[in-house]
């Protein structure tokens, strides 16, 4: 499933930054891979209370 996936993100932003320039491109990449992470926590294989807790010395 993950080469499909990555193929697909691949088409999209290839095609971003021919129609829309490099702005679009790097909208697309950077949405994409927050939707990642947040798919990735939701899935509970990552732990985003660590990074975004405070610590107290």
């Amino acid at each position: 499933m993950w080469p499909i996936v990555g193929l697909a993100y691949g088409t999209v932003l290839g095609l971003a930054a021919a129609f829309g320039g490099f702005a679009a491109f790097a909208l697309v990449l950077v949405l994409g891979l927050v939707g990642f992470v947040a798919g990735r926590a939701m899935e509970g294989e990552i732990d985003l209370t660590e990074m975004f807790s405070r610590r107290s010395a």
